[in-house]
């Protein structure tokens, strides 16, 4: 298997004419893009790039040329494609390490939301926006002292003429001082259940009443913030869905989080050195270990490639996205643990490839959702089944 260049999958299905042709042509326009900007010295390759490494002008260059919002339709400014082309193109992105951030976010799953759920006026409001990289979005779910559960929610929404009112707190909100729009969850409702009376919003950033803080961390990085919203006005429009009826469109946009490559390839550039590394060792107990990894993620893989086709399909594949992201979690410790058995992990600083990742690892198994919360979403399933 040759890891620096993954094959696409045989058989994979795709609503055009030769999908496996397809998804080269993309995987080479790709290597070759991103090949032009390293070479320039336009960007660094680095761990964790999907959240990380913000580039808005790359972005913009991926969108001209068709490879932000793949899978909406063309009247949105979409690309018509299908989600097993678009996993070749994150593929090669996330194995490039390129500075994707400004529009992952967006392209992943606030642009599938919408399109499931968003009335035709707010469709062809954002959905434009997101396939010309021009919105950049954050996400405003997590709270203060909500840990991993994301139904206790205490930001709320009034309902005003000609729109609503949030008033609230979001914390750990990649990139919201770089944003143009929020994706907001807020309770509209009084119920009896946490997860009812909660509704979706797409927020101005610039609105009044929005303020972002920053969350600088022990590395001196700055993506993550504090954002509150004091009264901030919604429009009547922004609502994603049915007001009071959120909870079951958050567990389904959360199956485009879980369910990305980005939860297997996050560490890619480690096994990249990794595999340099087993190259000159002697011995086989670090090539059995890289066998093993390498085996693992041929597994990981294709199951991002069932997501896809499940997306593909209509469905919202949420237990096999929670599935992927638990053990795709595991899998990335493991990759960063791997070099802890060559002299690459010598080179601990924050910008080696060592560094990088591991100061980002303690995210992996929080972002999307805990290790308790997505096994207790598989266990419910296997119940079911």
């Amino acid at each position: 298997m040759d890891l620096a260049h993954p094959p696409t999958p045989t058989g994979t299905a795709s609503r055009r004419s030769g999908p496996r042709e397809n998804c080269l042509e993309l995987r080479t326009q790709v290597r070759r893009l991103t090949a032009d900007w390293r070479d320039a010295g336009r960007y660094r390759p680095r761990s964790d790039a999907w959240l990380r490494s913000f580039d808005l002008d790359f972005s913009k260059e991926l969108a001209a040329r068709g490879l932000v919002a793949m899978t909406y339709p063309e009247e949105f400014g979409g690309g018509g494609r299908s989600h097993v082309e678009r996993l070749a193109v994150t593929e090669e992105l996330l194995r490039a390490g390129a500075p994707v951030a400004a529009h992952w976010i967006g392209d992943r799953q606030i642009g599938p939301a919408v399109l499931r759920h968003g009335t035709r006026e707010l469709q062809e409001e954002i959905l434009p926006l997101i396939s010309s990289a021009t919105a950049v979005f954050c996400l405003g779910m997590s709270e203060p002292e909500a840990g991993s559960d994301l139904a206790a929610v205490r930001t709320t929404g009034r309902r005003v003429r000609d729109g609503w009112r949030i008033t609230g707190h979001k914390i750990w909100t990649s990139h919201a001082h770089r944003a143009t729009h929020a994706y907001v969850l807020a309770r509209t409702e009084h119920a009896e259940r946490k997860h009812q009376g909660l509704t979706e919003f797409i927020v101005d950033m610039q609105a009044d009443g929005v303020s972002v803080t920053p969350i600088v961390d022990l590395t001196g990085e700055h993506h993550f913030n504090e954002v509150r919203f004091d009264d901030a006005f919604v429009p009547a429009h922004r609502v994603l869905g049915r007001a009071g009826a959120g909870w079951k469109q958050v567990v389904e946009q959360l199956s485009f989080e879980r369910g990305g490559a980005e939860r297997v390839l996050s560490s890619y550039p480690v096994l990249v050195d990794l595999i340099a590394a087993t190259a000159e060792a002697q011995g086989h107990e670090l090539q059995g270990l890289l066998g093993s990894l390498t085996a693992r993620l041929a597994v990981l893989r294709r199951m991002c490639w069932d997501v896809a086709r499940s997306l593909d399909a209509g469905e919202a594949p949420v237990q096999q996205a929670a599935t992927l992201k638990y053990l795709g979690n595991t899998f990335e410790h493991d990759v960063i643990d791997a070099l802890r058995s060559t002299d690459l992990c010598r080179d601990a600083a924050r910008d080696s490839v060592f560094g990088q990742a591991l100061l980002a690892s303690p995210g992996f198994g929080l972002r999307g959702g805990a290790a308790e919360v997505l096994l207790s979403m598989i266990a419910k399933q296997e119940a079911r089944a």
